[in-house]
């Protein structure tokens, strides 16, 4: 933005814009014309740089993986009995809270919301609008840590069952924690991809 400034500047000056003072008076009506070019391209230069930060965030490696994140969790959800549940052939079934932790991105690094702080943290800075940058840095702290809630519910869940007092209702009711955790997650990072223009 401050490279266009200068070269708004340069511009100005070759074309005498800013010489006012060698205008006479008699020629108003090119005087006129000369404030409104400079005034459409000022609003247009402005307009330009907002589009632009936002295009910019959408173009920073990784951003990609905030969408396809976003889809695996919002497919978790949809189908939570079915993803976090197994049945051996006989039609023994048991719950399996372990994989929440893979579609939260902490089980390999292959996932796509594995370590996704760090594109986090570079795409706030391409956001320039004050407001969009509030909503931007509220939306990743509350991702970071329902994410987190979510993956210690999970870890509670798969040992409820082995713990002293615990039992298949342990299972459960820690598993049922983490999937609200996870609902949380899921709104924040929609959140984030409306930012970025990336929804």
């Amino acid at each position: 933005f401050a490279l266009i400034l200068r070269i708004l500047a340069s511009t100005i000056a070759a074309n005498g814009f800013v010489r006012m003072s060698t205008i006479k008076t008699s020629n108003i009506s090119s005087r006129r014309r000369t404030l409104t070019n400079v005034g459409t391209f000022i609003l247009g230069v402005t307009a330009f740089s907002a589009i632009s930060a936002v295009d910019a965030a959408s173009t920073v490696p990784g951003t990609e993986r905030l969408r396809e994140g976003y889809k695996q969790l919002t497919y978790l959800l949809d189908n939570w009995e079915k993803e976090t549940t197994y049945c051996d052939p006989t039609g023994k079934c048991e719950k399996k809270p372990d994989v929440v932790r893979k579609y939260l991105g902490l089980r390999s690094t292959t996932d796509p919301l594995f370590n996704i702080q760090k594109v986090l943290e570079k795409a706030q800075g391409y956001i320039d609008d004050l407001d969009d940058a509030e909503r931007f840095i509220e939306a990743s702290e509350t991702f970071q840590s329902t994410q987190s809630l979510a993956n210690s519910m999970a870890y509670t869940s798969s040992f409820g069952e082995y713990n002293p007092g615990g039992g298949k209702d342990q299972v459960e009711k820690y598993l049922e924690e983490s999937r609200l955790q996870v609902v949380l997650c899921q709104k924040s990072l929609g959140e984030i991809l409306e930012i970025l223009k990336l929804n």
